[in-house]
């Protein structure tokens, strides 16, 4: 049914039959006017009196009315999937899964850049097999927006001269409030897979993170892990260290360790991280492959099996640990570099702070995009000398475009 003709019906409900509309009144929860736009526990202790005091017989009439006009208007209306939005949570795309999936010429076949291999996406199959993993274990997975706060459309971007292309995807279901995948092709020079699976805040668990990389079909990098939202595996609502245990022990090739050049490892990363360097190519397929599977499902078992949180106190206490995380990943982001000599600068630091990393705090001093290093220190600017300048704490995003509080 289109607009003007609800308008019209609403219209022609109330003249028909006012009775019917006050079948839905209730004198004791309306009294005072209606209830203010997010005072949820009000609106639901509201809903139940409205559920009590409505007349049976009214509502069939009213069914009966709503459904001749329907009939009127050209048949019933299939809408859409209500999509509720708690906190961190963006809004819906308009887009359609497989409008989504499909987006940007996804899954990619060729390399924008130069190669010499016969397979040059390198982790294009395990974005196609996560999405589909996606697609078959997700409760109410839908496309939500690849967008910064100031409405920049940062699904794809291109250097044509450079023969480098970025697109990303972003996906919500109930169990997760935010997954982004990102795939960065420069032909066999660069290609990277990237993806951050964010549990629902009102579950008290670790951030499931994904990076691999190639250059130049030689040296390879890649980290898997659950990452922690405390220091204390034991502050979360689930102990996960020992079932990754017996899946990192399958694999000697993914047992390194990580330097400190952009991270501390002591933070937002688990003792059972997958890492590894190496320059064998043939471990994409023979371990990493598997054991990025194994993972994944694992996290989702993981979800699944846990308890959601029972107060708004607890929920906001994680969606702040997100927070934490966010701001420490996007402070420290290596690709800050590569993504400003390709896409320049200004449009590489929304994309960090505001969709790779988009709950985080801003640095008043902007992203280092010095070359590789240990990470700056927040109050210091790349050209200061002596002593930290002293700054007001950075005020936090107002995400109030994107998110909604818990209905």
């Amino acid at each position: 049914m289109k607009a003007q003709h609800l308008l019209v019906s609403a219209a022609v409900i109330a003249a028909q039959a006012p009775s019917l509309v006050g079948a839905f009144s209730s004198t004791s929860s309306l009294v005072g006017g209606a209830p203010a736009v997010g005072d949820s526990r009000r609106s639901r202790s509201r809903s139940i009196s409205l559920h009590q005091s409505v007349d049976t017989q009214a509502l069939s009439e009213l069914e009966g009315l709503i459904a001749d006009l329907m009939e009127v208007n050209g048949g019933p209306h299939h809408a859409s999937p209500q999509v509720v939005l708690s906190p961190g949570r963006s809004e819906p795309s308009p887009l359609s899964m497989s409008e989504a999936a499909s987006a940007h010429g996804m899954p990619w076949t060729d390399t924008i850049g130069r190669s010499d291999e016969t397979n040059p996406l390198l982790y294009m199959p395990l974005w196609e097999w996560q999405l589909d993993f996606m697609k078959s274990s997700l409760t109410n997975l839908h496309p939500i927006e690849c967008s910064t706060l100031n409405d920049l459309d940062v699904s794809y971007n291109e250097n044509k001269e450079k023969r480098a292309r970025i697109v990303n995807h972003c996906y919500a279901s109930d169990e997760y409030r935010k997954i982004r995948m990102t795939y960065y092709d420069a032909g066999d020079s660069v290609q990277v897979f990237n993806s951050v699976w964010y549990p629902d805040p009102k579950y008290n668990l670790p951030v499931l993170g994904i990076d691999l990389l190639s250059f130049n079909r030689k040296k390879y990098l890649a980290i898997v892990d659950f990452q922690p939202l405390h220091e204390d595996e034991e502050d979360h609502a689930m102990t996960y260290e020992h079932i990754l245990q017996p899946i990192k022990d399958k694999y000697d090739n993914l047992k390194g360790r990580m330097s400190s050049k952009f991270y501390d490892e002591t933070q937002f990363f688990s003792k059972e991280m997958l890492f590894a360097r190496f320059d064998d190519e043939k471990i994409v397929e023979e371990d990493l492959f598997p054991a990025f599977k194994s993972y994944v499902k694992t996290h989702l078992d993981l979800v699944k099996d846990t308890s959601p949180a029972a107060s708004s106190k607890d929920v906001e206490h994680v969606l702040d640990r997100h927070t934490a995380y966010d701001t420490y990943s996007a402070d420290r982001d290596p690709a800050a570099g590569l993504f400003a000599a390709m896409f320049g600068k200004e449009w590489s630091e929304d994309f960090i702070y505001d969709f790779l990393f988009s709950l985080s705090v801003r640095s008043e001093e902007g992203l280092d995009f010095s070359p590789p290093g240990p990470p700056r220190p927040r109050g210091v600017k790349p050209s200061a000398g002596g002593p930290p300048p002293q700054h007001a704490a950075p005020a936090a995003k107002d995400h109030s475009k994107k998110s909604m509080p818990v209905l």
